[in-house]
């Protein structure tokens, strides 16, 4: 049964980290991509970040490069998304999706996701 289970998440003040977890079972990462969005609260789901398991290339939403880095661990069959310099705007539920090739073309339609994990919450407040 593949399952992706997504923690980490929680409250934080602004400026400080977060690194959240995606730990897939029923499956092993290699080769899929798998892609990070996130929905604040009355807003549609985006894309984060997205990465290749296979060959380690990522990729991010423009406007979320440089304060997020998504990596892997395979020993682990994870993938993790670290967040610095938190914003009160990066308050949101944070999903983990397993996309439907192995590359990441279109990562950010999220209707390419043939699995999704329940989310975790991150709360950015001072």
């Amino acid at each position: 049964q593949v399952q992706l289970v997504e923690s980490g998440g929680g409250s934080a003040q602004p400026g400080g980290s977060l690194r959240l977890s995606c730990k897939a079972s029923g499956f092993t990462l290699d080769p899929h991509a798998i892609v990070w969005f996130r929905q604040a609260p009355g807003k549609e789901r985006e894309g984060v970040s997205c990465i290749s398991t296979s060959d380690g290339s990522r990729y991010y939403d423009d406007s979320m490069k440089g304060r997020f880095t998504i990596s892997r661990d395979m020993a682990e069959n994870t993938v993790y998304l670290q967040i610095n310099s938190l914003e009160p705007e990066d308050t949101a539920n944070y999903y983990c999706g397993r996309y439907y090739g192995y590359q990441c073309t279109d990562w950010f339609q999220s209707s390419f996701m043939d699995y999704w994990g329940k989310g975790t919450l991150v709360t950015v407040s001072s």
